[in-house]
């Protein structure tokens, strides 16, 4: 069944998304915050074009499915550590 694993594969890049942008922005924004919105910001913009292009693909639907859910994840995960502490 292609759903298994199409979801299998959106789960474990959606966390690994997730950990990355969370460890890159908790790390940027150690320096400063605004730093980290801009660098996620920029990188966000940059790879837009490229993944809806390739939203239709077989395979690569659910990479870019994945990232996008982690990507969301790890903002909203540092978002919410820079808002509690």
């Amino acid at each position: 069944m292609p759903w298994v694993a199409g979801c299998t594969v959106v789960v474990l890049v959606a966390v690994l998304g997730a950990v990355a942008v969370y460890a890159f922005g908790a790390a940027l924004a150690a320096v400063h915050p605004l730093l980290a919105v801009a660098v996620n910001l920029v990188a966000a913009i940059g790879v837009a074009p490229t993944a809806w292009r390739w939203r239709f693909t077989p395979v690569v639907r659910w990479v870019l499915a994945g990232a996008a859910i982690g990507v969301v994840a790890g903002w909203l995960a540092v978002i919410v550590e820079e808002l509690s502490g």
